[in-house]
């Protein structure tokens, strides 16, 4: 058995695309999981597996959602070695920063710096990014809401081909506590 962190974009913001977290932990246990919680409103959820891996169990979640909601929803499934991994890796002093001024965006895929050559980031200080695995880490001094460089990370061709979901650093340091053995 194994514990994940289900990470879905882009629901319950602006009022659209509702997925009640209740019925998302229905959902879950529905497909077999077991343990299943969810963090906050914004599209996360735990949950224990005993079958398949990130990929499989990413598209069982993402077909469930489509049929349970009627409308598709781009999900990544990430374990507990993953996301202690990340939050571990971070190349920003975290500790010594505001939660609301570091990000990671997590991918479906690894990324490689050819992907970011057309973003100038000296044009953007202080706001910084750096690349992790199958992640960016995102350093916005006054907050996604007003970054500029996080709104070039976000356009294609920059994340062609890829699902991109981005978490603070309390949602990424929390993911990685829930989903630890025993937690």
């Amino acid at each position: 058995m194994t514990t994940y962190a289900a990470l879905l974009r882009g629901i319950n913001v602006g009022g659209s695309r509702k997925v009640p977290m209740a019925d998302l932990r229905t959902l879950l246990t529905g497909l077999g999981h077991t343990g299943v919680r969810t963090y906050l409103q914004s599209g996360q959820a735990v949950f224990t597996a005993g079958h398949g891996d990130e990929e499989s169990l990413a598209a069982e979640l993402t077909r469930a959602i489509e049929e349970r909601f009627g409308f598709p929803v781009d999900v990544l499934v990430r374990d507990h070695s993953y996301l202690k991994a990340v939050a571990e890796a971070c190349p920003f002093p975290a500790a010594d920063l505001e939660p609301r001024q570091l990000h990671v965006t997590y991918f479906s895929a690894p990324v490689t710096p050819d992907r970011y050559a057309g973003i100038d980031q000296a044009a953007h200080l202080p706001e910084e990014f750096r690349l992790g695995d199958r992640c960016l880490y995102l350093y916005a001094p006054d907050g996604l809401g007003r970054s500029k460089l996080a709104e070039a990370l976000s356009r294609a061709p920059v994340t062609r081909s890829l699902i991109a979901t981005s978490r603070n650093w309390n949602t990424v340091v929390k993911l990685a506590e829930l989903t630890a053995p025993g937690a």
